[in-house]
């Protein structure tokens, strides 16, 4: 399948494109809907990665690793919302998450945690018990850009399947970008 100007062919038959917590959980529960292309690594980040292939930036989503605070305990959760939005991580994901204090995971610990690369992480193969919050204009989506689990590749998925995912929840968690 063509989307911009990259071929998809289905992940379950690529898994080598992937992040290896990406692929294993591919594994665990195959779906040929689920469609991966290779791309540059150095183009991975939103802006370059939509310029170039010539996707919307609505037509992408972003997982955006969270680290919640509440007394001593920390966790984290994913967060997915269309390139065309940012994450009301002060409001709506705070208030979800029950956090006394939430910000964005730093950086090198959301590698740590995922293994998987900057650029590139996505829900699919998430540790097991996070939650993954994903905005409503994402779930209504046909079909979006994610991360394969490293720059090396783009997922091709709808947001039905993204919303299906084991700890998935459907909220308002985006804001309009500014400007």
């Amino acid at each position: 399948m063509r989307f911009g100007t990259l071929d998809f062919s289905p992940a379950v038959d690529s898994p080598e494109l992937l992040a290896p917590p990406t692929a294993a959980a591919l594994a665990a529960a195959p779906d040929r809907d689920v469609l991966v292309a290779s791309i540059d690594p150095s183009l991975a980040d939103t802006a370059a990665f939509c310029e170039h292939y010539e996707i919307s930036p609505g037509d992408g989503a972003n997982c955006v690793v969270v680290q919640a605070r509440r007394g001593d305990r920390t966790w984290y959760a994913a967060c997915l919302v269309r390139g065309a939005d940012r994450l009301d991580v002060n409001g709506a994901v705070r208030r979800r998450l029950d956090a006394r204090k939430l910000s964005f995971a730093p950086m090198d610990l959301a590698v740590e945690l995922t293994g998987m690369q900057v650029g590139g992480i996505t829900p699919l193969g998430l540790p097991e018990g996070w939650p993954i919050l994903v905005d409503e204009s994402v779930a209504a989506h046909e079909r979006l850009i994610v991360g394969g689990g490293n720059r090396d590749a783009k997922l091709l998925v709808s947001g039905a399947y993204l919303a299906g995912l084991p700890g998935a929840e459907v909220l308002p968690i985006a804001l309009p970008l500014a400007g």
